[in-house]
């Protein structure tokens, strides 16, 4: 379990020996791939658009400032108050419970610089409900909505200066729910840690998307986690994922288990299917994750006149679309440039004049503040 200070007396004074020493200006990468913050920038003795290259800004990991941390010990039922501390490793015991059997959350929303230099979250509430949702079927403690909004406010307000410029990235905000206490039998875990760390992100995928249909593998079954953000949901699938990317796939399209006919979703990513004014996409139904930006999109599209459906979808159907596009907070939205299956590719329109792009510019716009936000989505923080 997680034993006093996040970080070390010892990482504290190193760090604060190379706060002294070290004048970067740039972040650097490290022998495994990792991008590194500069420690001399944690005095805040650097502006903004000094602490990064943000033209070659990638979907990566760039160590920021701070981290949220919030606990909730044995034999309580609610979180104690949370508090900032400075980015680090954390000690885990080797008995706990998200070690030995994955008893996990994970949430992933951003901040928004905007041409005002004001800083936005987009609809964390829902976030918040999401977590509470997983928590739930996990059996864990969950954080309040007011608890977690606020941690998040804090995250991003403690790392305002890693949010990059208007136009080139956002803070990506990484909140966690962990059994954290020792636990040997298979039972939930006596301890849980929330906590939330930050990094500056630019495109997850750059251009449109090329996916290959995955129908021997499963991402999600009936009764399972597929419609929670479990840890446990994301590494059975690695290998699929790694065999069609070294086809020169992008990623994979996922179909249901119960048929193996109905299309579901992409390793982190909701999927949707155009065919003239009607945008249909799979339901909510326990095997598909509710998406935040999949339920935004949903009421931009009907605000904007489409028709939409909420429905089974026939991987045949997919085969036949005018067009298709994906949504996510780590892509937001990215249009379908081909879907192969059995050896047949199919291409779909993309780039300017498509739906995608026209509900990319309207979703980022709210976003980022350049379109009025109508909905009561944006949460501003600075």
């Amino acid at each position: 379990m997680f034993r006093g200070k996040i970080c070390s007396s010892e990482w504290i004074r190193s760090l604060r020996r190379d706060v002294f020493v070290t004048k970067l200006r740039h972040c650097s990468r490290n022998a495994i791939g990792v991008q590194t913050a500069s420690d001399a920038s944690i005095n805040g003795d650097r502006e903004e658009h000094e602490l990064c290259n943000w033209d070659e800004l990638k979907f990566s990991l760039t160590p920021t400032d701070y981290m949220y941390v919030m606990k909730c010990s044995s034999g309580e039922s609610e979180f104690s108050q949370g508090h900032l501390t400075r980015y680090g490793n954390v000690e885990l015991s080797p008995s706990s419970g998200v070690l030995n059997y994955g008893q996990g959350l994970l949430e992933g929303l951003k901040a928004y610089r905007g041409d005002d230099n004001r800083i936005r979250l987009f609809r964390p509430e829902q976030n918040a409900l999401r977590m509470q949702m997983g928590a739930e079927r996990m059996c864990m403690p969950s954080p309040t909505a007011e608890q977690f909004v606020g941690s998040i406010k804090q995250t991003a307000l403690a790392n305002k200066r890693w949010v990059p410029p208007p136009g080139k990235g956002s803070l990506y905000i990484r909140p966690l729910l962990l059994g954290t206490g020792p636990i040997l039998g298979v039972a939930p875990s006596p301890e849980y840690t929330f906590l939330a760390y930050a990094s500056p992100v630019g495109n997850y995928f750059i251009g449109s998307m090329h996916f290959s249909v995955q129908d021997k593998v499963y991402r999600a079954i009936p009764g399972g986690t597929g419609g929670i953000k479990s840890i446990t949901n994301y590494s059975p699938i690695y290998k699929a994922v790694t065999q069609a990317k070294a086809k020169g796939f992008t990623d994979v399209i996922f179909l249901d288990a119960a048929t193996g006919k109905n299309i579901e979703e992409a390793t982190a990513c909701n999927i949707f299917v155009a065919k003239g004014n009607v945008i249909s996409t799979p339901p909510i139904a326990g095997t598909i994750l509710p998406g935040i930006t999949r339920k935004s999109i949903i009421e931009v599209a009907s605000w904007l006149g489409y028709q939409i459906e909420e429905r089974a979808i026939p991987l045949e159907e997919l085969m036949n679309a005018d067009e298709a596009f994906c949504t996510g907070t780590a892509i937001a939205i990215k249009p379908v440039g081909s879907v192969t299956y059995q050896g047949q590719r199919v291409e779909y329109k993309t780039g300017e004049g498509t739906l995608s792009e026209k509900l990319f510019r309207t979703l980022t716009g709210i976003q980022t503040g350049r379109i009025e936000d109508t909905m009561g989505w944006i949460v501003e923080i600075d």
